[in-house]
């Protein structure tokens, strides 16, 4: 195996390793927000990143936020860390460089690429685009290096 292959690798890591982050600040803001005032929280935000309120984008946005519930935030969080426990363990095992990192790799990005699809379908964005391009190409490069280093393995017999 090259030293180049392992940084390929370990960029997938960090890849893995930074939705992970991400995913826990949102679960811990989702907890926190529970039996706050969101819509409150939400305007306040709004005004402190000079976003203009009457933005129809923003104002939909804000009506979204004021119509969610204690448990709908609750389950956003607890999604979010569950997200999270997932990217941790494939950025973990890829950063070591475990085969079975590989596979649960492919096999966890692989499933969730028809819902980003969908999810493109339904609300398109170039950062949705470059998520899914990204999930693809990470897929691909993986189950390359796994069917490469199986053919290059000595014949058992």
């Amino acid at each position: 195996m090259k030293p180049t292959d392992n940084r390929v690798i370990r960029l997938i890591a960090l890849f893995k390793l930074v939705k992970a982050v991400l995913l826990v600040v949102l679960g811990m803001g989702a907890l926190h927000l529970i039996h706050a005032d969101v819509a409150s929280v939400a305007e306040h935000w709004v005004k402190v990143l000079g976003l203009d309120p009457d933005n129809r984008y923003v104002d939909g946005a804000l009506q979204k936020i004021g119509n969610l519930t204690p448990e709908k935030i609750r389950n956003l969080g607890i999604g979010s860390f569950i997200y999270a426990g997932l990217f941790l363990t494939e950025g973990i095992g890829l950063w070591m460089v475990k085969r079975w990192a590989e596979w649960f790799s492919v096999i966890i990005t692989s499933s969730l690429v028809p819902v980003e699809v969908y999810q493109i379908y339904r609300h398109p964005s170039p950062l949705k685009i470059l998520v899914l391009i990204l999930n693809i190409a990470v897929v691909a490069y993986l189950v390359y290096r796994i069917r490469t280093e199986r053919q290059s393995m000595p014949d058992p017999q």
